[in-house]
């Protein structure tokens, strides 16, 4: 046999070389051809819905499994219908706002000091439920829900576009399996306002990866009136404006674009101070909303005057003691700070860390931990990015399996009441 026809039949047999693609997909035996090619041809949108849907497969079914064996409290009878579990807690104060509205006189305790009242809880979310079950005489139950589930799926879309700013579609694919499943999940389909929220910020910090700061205009005037976040955000532009401008070498600045990123800047501060403003012109008490605020600590510590960047260690003392809870706190700021600067971290660019820096300050200023603390940190959501970084799939098996178990703790420890319950969520 010639040298030629020896190479002809070697280069014949040789397998073809495929180029591997920057994703893990399950062995080809393993899922049938037709499947795998609708999944190849499947769009990024249908992708993120189809991962939505089968996550709130799995979350509904935690949710009933855990309404069916509720007893009677202070919101529901025993083994209430889904709408109803889903609004207990805050959700019957989000209630009290799109039914009643505010007062204009703050309720007082027997001691003197302001009492927990409506003037905590922002009016975006109750509002636009408001305003819908206008439109379609719904209940305010079955709206808050609908409401909250919409807002959900809109959230695990515009996720996906943001991590697709600075991550591989894959990854950013897997971002929002983390985040639909994540322990604190069954929130975003509960009458609470992050869902909402959760929305506006994500669309945000799209728009100020994008540079579109006139568009943030809107978006940050809804999310500073749905959560408390209008300073921390302005706190993030800040720092970005102060970036680009030491950055405008490599990255163009433009004096007119400078002006319109300090101006969204102080709107955004602006609009957090709009609500604690607005609560002194109906009640006629400067501090109405900060002494609001501060009833929800006062249980834990008593009635104190707020003080920034003192809750914290407050706190820590108040579970474990001193000096322990002051060590365990300044560790903990410690291991945040140093988690920013962690590959994985800085691989979601600079203003997304940004972000996270401001809202954990912002957290760190004026928030009390406690059992709502889980809550307060779902704004960190962009971590979910650097969670979803490493391929491996058996890593990425057991952090779902990790997630939908902590959906199952979460629930059993911050939603469901057993008697006395002095864990909200």
């Amino acid at each position: 046999m010639t040298e030629r026809m020896l190479r002809s039949r070697s280069q014949a047999t040789r397998r073809p070389h495929f180029h591997r693609p920057h994703f893990h997909r399950p062995p080809a035996h393993l899922i049938p051809a037709t499947w795998h090619a609708r999944y190849r041809l499947t769009p990024w949108w249908g992708k993120v819905i189809a991962v939505w849907a089968l996550s709130h497969v799995v979350t509904t079914s935690l949710v009933v499994i855990l309404a069916s064996v509720q007893g009677p409290n202070a919101w529901t009878g025993a083994s209430p219908k889904y709408t109803d579990f889903a609004n207990m807690w805050d959700g019957n104060w989000y209630n009290i706002v799109a039914v009643v509205g505010y007062p204009s006189v703050l309720p007082v305790t027997e001691t003197g000091q302001v009492g927990e009242n409506a003037w905590a809880f922002m009016p975006g979310y109750p509002v636009l439920a408001r305003l819908l079950m206008e439109l379609t005489g719904f209940t305010w139950a079955p709206v808050a829900v609908f409401v909250s589930v919409v807002f959900s799926l809109g959230t695990a879309l515009l996720f996906y576009r943001l991590m697709a700013r600075v991550q591989s579609p894959a990854t950013a694919l897997f971002a929002v399996v983390l985040f639909c499943v994540a322990p604190l999940s069954p929130l975003l389909q509960f009458a609470y306002a992050e869902s909402m929220y959760l929305f506006f910020l994500t669309l945000a910090l799209y728009l100020l990866l994008e540079r579109h700061y006139w568009l943030l205009f809107p978006v940050i005037a809804v999310m500073a009136l749905t959560r408390p976040s209008g300073l921390a955000f302005a706190l993030a532009l800040g720092l970005h404006v102060i970036y680009r401008f030491v950055t405008r070498g490599r990255d163009p600045f433009a004096p007119r674009e400078r002006m319109l990123a300090a101006s969204v800047t102080l709107f955004s501060a602006l609009l957090g101070l709009v609500w604690p403003l607005a609560a002194w012109a109906v009640t006629g008490d400067l501090m109405a909303y900060t002494d609001t605020e501060l009833a929800w600590r006062a249980p834990y510590i008593g009635y104190q005057e707020l003080v920034p960047f003192t809750a914290w260690f407050q706190s820590g003392v108040w579970w474990l003691g001193s000096p322990l809870g002051i060590v365990v706190v300044t560790a903990l700021i410690l291991a945040f700070a140093l988690l920013l600067f962690t590959p994985a971290v800085r691989r979601l660019g600079v203003d997304l860390r940004l972000w996270l820096a401001s809202y954990a300050l912002y957290l760190l200023a004026v928030f009390f931990p406690q059992s709502s603390t889980f809550r307060l940190l779902m704004p960190m959501f962009p971590l979910l990015g650097a969670a979803a970084m490493p391929r491996n799939r058996a890593y990425r098996v057991a952090i779902v399996l990790v997630c939908a178990a902590g959906q199952w703790g979460w629930l059993l420890i911050c939603w469901g009441v057993d008697g006395y319950d002095w864990t909200p969520p």
